[in-house]
C-alpha cells in the first residue's frame, strides 16, 4: 500500500515520483496512543481508499527496474497492491498476478484499473483481501513479487517479520521479490533509530486521517530481513526508503 505530489500523500521520495509524502509532523511523542490494531489499519485505508488511489498514478522506478531485470515466470504477487499500479508491471513478466491488500475498497479500485489499463485482461489478476502476515497462498508458488511501501504499516515487529517469513514461504525456488519501507534517512526525520509514528492523510473535505508507520533505520531493516525466511540478494537506501531484493531462504542461517 504506493509518482505527483498531492497534499498528504504517501511515501517519502525526492525523485519526482508521485508518492512524495512529506510528513509535516513527527508525532512519536504520542507513541503510546498509536493505532496498533491491524483492524484499525484496515479501517484507515478503507476510509481513504478512493482518494488515496487517485494520487497513485505511476509505478515506482525501483519496481520498474526490478521487474525489467527479472526473468519471466508464471505467478506474480503484489503485497499491499493498493490501486494495482505495480501489479500491472509484474504482469509484464508473469502470466498471472495475485493482488493482495487488506482493504476491500482498494481492491475494487485495483480491479477497475487493471481491467481498463494496458494489461487489460482482468482474468490475469486475482484480487485477494488478506493481511501480509498471513498470506492465503500456497508454498513455493510465486516467481516474482513486490512488497513495496507496506511492511511499515504493520503495527509491531512480530507481524512485520512474520510478513517477511510469509513472503519467503510463498516464493518459489529461484523466485525473487522487492521489499521496501520508509527510512530514517529521509531528511524530514531527525532520528537515527527506527520509530513508530502517524502521518496525516488529508481528505478533499479537509478531514485528516491518521496512518500508522514504523519508520525503519537501515540497520533495523537489515535485522528484520535477517530474522526472516528470506535471503538478501542486494540492499540499498534511496529517496528516503530502505530497499532489498530478496529470494527464499533463511536470512539468519544460510
Amino acid at each position: 500500500m504506493a509518482p505527483d505530489t498531492p497534499p498528504g500523500a504517501g511515501e517519502p521520495r525526492r525523485d519526482g515520483a508521485d508518492d512524495a509524502d512529506e510528513p509535516d509532523r513527527d508525532r512519536t511523542a504520542d507513541a503510546g496512543n498509536l493505532p496498533r490494531d491491524p483492524a484499525t489499519v484496515r479501517e484507515t485505508y478503507d476510509r481513504i481508499a478512493e482518494h488515496f488511489a487517485k494520487t497513485r498514478h505511476s509505478p515506482w522506478p525501483e519496481v520498474r527496474e526490478f521487474v525489467d531485470a527479472s526473468p519471466d515466470g508464471t505467478v506474480g504477487l503484489d503485497v499491499g497492491c493498493g490501486n494495482g499500479r505495480h501489479a500491472a508491471v509484474l504482469a509484464e513478466r508473469v502470466g498471472r498476478v495475485l493482488c493482495v491488500d487488506v482493504s476491500r475498497p482498494l481492491l475494487a479500485v485495483a480491479g477497475d484499473r487493471l481491467a481498463d489499463g494496458e494489461a487489460a485482461d482482468a482474468a490475469r489478476f486475482d484480487r485477494i483481501q488478506a493481511d501480509a502476515a498471513t498470506l492465503p497462498v500456497r508454498d513455493d508458488r510465486v516467481d516474482l513479487a513486490a512488497y513495496v511501501a507496506t511492511v511499515h504499516h504493520l503495527p509491531d515487529r512480530s507481524r512485520r517479520v512474520a510478513s517477511l517469513d510469509e513472503l519467503g514461504r510463498v516464493l518459489a525456488p529461484g523466485g525473487r521479490a522487492l521489499v521496501s519501507a520508509w527510512a530514517t534517512t529521509h531528511d524530514r526525520f531527525d532520528r537515527e533509530e527506527g520509530f513508530d509514528t502517524t502521518v496525516d492523510w488529508t481528505l478533499p473535505d479537509g478531514q485528516t486521517v491518521d496512518r500508522f508507520y514504523h519508520v525503519y533505520d537501515p540497520d533495523e531493516f537489515a535485522a528484520d530481513l535477517a530474522a526472516s525466511d528470506l535471503r538478501v540478494r542486494e540492499s540499498w537506501v534511496s529517496s528516503g526508503n530502505c530497499y532489498a531484493e530478496v529470494e527464499p531462504g533463511s536470512g539468519a542461517g544460510d
